[in-house]
């Protein structure tokens, strides 16, 4: 899956009521974190309490299990009103995290020194466009809805009253006795009941209208013309055949990610998630715009979430006859600033010249990995080995680190008893991996742990296979780099096409590093024909792992493969050293501040601050994590950042 998150330390969650049916009373008040990180001979990292950019919606990690929304709503409100404890327990805690160095990450390519800078001192430092399949960068930039003969008129939304769709939507999806909902019509006109039926059946696919008389009065009856079926797939009914099946449309969102995002506006329009499609996930925080399709919803119903949610705006509305599918964009493009600088401007010309013409390692990013004590790739490892009984006990054994309270007790309970159903009484928040695996074994049983794992869905479970891969990947990398160094060499590998191929002795001047690929392990790749070829085998030796049989006796988790590029150049790489006086000032106009005509803040030319403002384009895939570490020689994982911040936070 395509990844453009950055790491950010939250030393304390945001306290919010993540109830997106009162997102206006959401609360305002926000910890987290600023890291200033720097070069090895002189590091530090700063925590202090954020000026909110603007009002923040909570986080949701997990994924929500189908059919659970009672489960989900009390997950959401334990997961608000628990707290993670002060900043200095929160220090101790990560002290127990991975670091670069545990997952490979160990080496640069540019010999610049560097230098401290302030990384998402606000999330709106980091703002992240889409690249679609065409090459253009996708922009937020026309709230103009498109209109047709069977759209129906702005009027049409406000003739029913809040008592009425609330009926209307119980009716719609089945929770009262009722079979229909009479709506009177006051002040009778054809014109008037025309309305109603329109409003009726916009606002609730899968409904239908009739007019009957009752006491002299007119009513509007709505009805499930063909019961429960319709509900099953009420967008198939009154969508113009002439009309494009899927309503694309551009979302820009501010410190929510992707999947979160797709959740709050279900909820809105009363959809499942899985009508919504899109390119690539994105990170919570940050400004991220991206491209959204949706299944059989309009643009006019869609535009109107406008008026109601915060941190969100849809635009650029039109319709299509596909989806949109993960991986179809062409990559990302990043505006991102470093504030508070101590380079001089001699080192930033060097250091950016070097980004810009070598790039950076592609390493995959400590995010990958997980941030508490049991990384992801060992848990991959166990999957790939077939020692289930270790991936059920790194999944639910204690650990030290940072963790909630309620996942602590579940964990000593798991231990003293290992009783699913004991440890699950201590689980409050049933949608974590933790929860899914516990209620697997209680309905399988201790002996079926891989049917009790299959509970966890699928995207889940990959992960921790496709960790373990990023893991030898990234170790295999800095092997190649500490003993070739930044050149092709013969036994290489490069792409002609999709296929692999090894670079010759005599070829081997016409290939530069940026041409060289390294293989993720998997049955249907090939190995370097050099020392990391051997490094690859005996790796996977040292994991009790066969290099030549990577097929697991249970399909999903075989690995085929792929090939990575081992050095990225960024494109479109531009940046500009600034002065400011004031952190809390915007240093860049997004989107939103451009369609609201708001000028960028003057800036003095001799301020007591400098930022680094600075934009290039990554391909899928690729983190800007990496690109960043680059740029300031920093260690990126949560560890050392908060470890470098122990003293500052006493």
């Amino acid at each position: 899956m395509e990844t453009v998150e950055m790491n950010s330390v939250s030393l304390k969650r945001p306290r919010s009521e993540d109830d997106v049916a009162n997102a206006d009373e959401i609360k305002r008040q926000k910890i987290s974190e600023k890291s200033k990180t720097g070069n090895d001979s002189g590091q530090s990292v700063e925590t202090v309490t954020e000026q909110p950019d603007k009002p923040l919606l909570e986080d949701t990690k997990n994924e929500i299990i189908p059919n659970e929304e009672s489960e989900e709503q009390e997950d959401e409100e334990l997961e608000e009103s628990d707290e993670d404890g002060d900043p200095e327990s929160f220090a101790e805690m990560m002290k127990h995290g991975l670091t670069e160095s545990d997952v490979g990450i160990t080496k640069f390519v540019s010999s610049h020194k560097g230098f401290s800078g302030i990384l998402k001192e606000r999330y709106s430092d980091f703002v992240v466009h889409e690249i679609g399949k065409d090459g253009r960068v996708i922009h937020l930039d026309d709230f103009s809805v498109p209109v047709d003969d069977e759209d129906p008129s702005e009027d049409t939304f406000a003739v029913l009253s809040d008592e009425d769709k609330q009926r209307l939507e119980e009716l719609q999806l089945l929770k009262n006795k009722e079979t229909s909902v009479a709506i009177e019509v006051i002040e009778d006109t054809k014109e008037k009941r025309t309305v109603i039926h329109q409003a009726v059946k916009s606002l609730f696919p899968g409904l239908e209208t009739k007019t009957e008389d009752r006491d002299g009065k007119k009513y509007i009856i709505a009805y499930h013309a063909a019961g429960k079926k319709a509900l099953a797939n009420p967008r198939k009914h009154s969508w113009p055949k002439s009309r494009g099946s899927y309503c694309h449309f551009v979302l820009y969102k501010e410190n929510k990610d992707t999947m979160d995002a797709i959740n709050v506006l279900s909820k809105f329009l009363r959809v499942k998630p899985n009508i919504f499609s899109y390119m690539g996930t994105k990170d919570k925080r940050a400004i991220t715009v991206q491209e959204i399709a949706v299944l059989r919803i309009t643009a006019q119903r869609l535009a109107h979430l406008n008026k109601c949610l915060m941190n969100f705006k849809l635009g650029n509305f039109s319709y299509k006859n596909h989806p949109l599918k993960l991986g179809e964009l062409q990559g990302n493009h990043f505006t991102v600033v470093l504030r508070n600088i101590t380079g001089t401007d001699d080192q930033i010309e060097q250091t950016m010249h070097s980004l810009r013409e070598i790039g950076f390692i592609n390493y995959y990013g400590m995010q990958r990995f997980g941030t508490t004590a049991v990384p992801t790739y060992q848990i991959g490892r166990a999957i790939l080995q077939n020692n289930w009984n270790e991936v059920m006990d790194l999944i639910l054994k204690p650990r030290p680190g940072a963790e909630k309270g309620y996942l602590v007790k579940c964990r000593e309970e798991w231990a003293k008893t290992k009783d699913p159903a004991a440890a699950l009484k201590k689980l409050p928040v049933k949608r974590c991996v933790e929860g899914q695996l516990l209620r697997g074994l209680l309905k399988y049983g201790m002996k079926n742990i891989i049917s009790a794992f299959g509970i966890i869905p699928r995207n889940n479970r990959l992960m921790y296979i496709h960790s373990y891969q990023s893991y030898v990947w990234n170790n295999m990398v800095s092997k190649r780099i500490e003993e070739y160094g930044l050149r092709a060499v013969p036994g290489d590998l490069t792409l002609k096409g999709a296929t692999a191929v090894h670079i010759e002795e005599g070829d081997v001047d016409n290939y530069t590093i940026h041409d060289v690929v390294m293989p993720l392990p998997g049955f249907d790749v090939i190995y370097p024909k050099h020392k990391i070829g051997e490094a690859y085998k005996e790796m996977l030796i040292a994991d009790n792992l066969d290099i030549n049989n990577m097929r697991h006796k249970i399909r999903d988790y075989s690995l085929s493969g792929a090939y990575r590029k081992i050095i990225i150049r960024p494109q479109n790489v531009n940046w500009e050293v600034v002065a400011y006086d004031d952190p809390r000032i915007p240093l860049f106009t997004t989107d939103l501040d451009k369609m609201e005509g708001k000028p960028l803040p003057v800036l003095p030319t001799d301020g007591k601050f400098r930022a680094l403002k600075m934009e290039f384009s990554l391909p899928p895939s690729t983190y800007a994590t990496m690109a960043i570490r680059e740029v300031l020689k920093m260690d990126t994982s949560i560890k050392n950042q908060t470890q470098l911040n122990t003293t500052w936070l006493r």
